[in-house]
């Protein structure tokens, strides 16, 4: 196996090892710490991954058992083609579960804003919502 792709195994950048040999220039992060002769000086590494921020869990909205008489959101986001997903969507329920209501609304910006006043208009008069997101 050649050296780059182990370390690329090992998750370490050949660039970070680059400019390590017997003739260390002036710009040497490890120039100055404290080593004892014959001995190898120690490397720090930092993963480029970083660490990515927690999620923040919360329990699933508690299933309704039945869609009779109740207000079905359907919510599009601005994907391509979602309007007309929808549209199949409630004309289903038109055909199959005529007591449902059905709401179309256009949600504002992009997927991933915040729309606070739709948010809130579902939560005063829905119960569920179906969100045509996309690919």
């Amino acid at each position: 196996m050649k050296r780059r792709q182990l370390l690329s195994l090992l998750g370490i950048s050949p660039a970070l090892l680059g400019s390590y040999g017997a003739g260390a220039t002036e710009n040497n992060p490890l120039r100055g710490q404290d080593s004892t002769a014959g001995s190898e000086p120690k490397m720090v590494a930092l993963s480029p991954k970083g660490t990515p921020p927690p999620v923040n869990r919360f329990p699933m909205a508690p299933t309704l058992g039945t869609l009779d008489g109740k207000t079905v959101y359907l919510v599009d986001t601005g994907f391509f083609g979602a309007d007309l997903l929808l549209e199949q969507v409630a004309g289903w329920f038109r055909s199959n579960m005529p007591s449902v209501k059905i709401v179309s609304r256009k949600k504002a910006g992009t997927y991933p804003e915040e729309d606070p006043k739709l948010w809130a208009e579902i939560k005063a008069n829905g119960n569920a919502t179906i969100m045509a997101i996309g690919h």
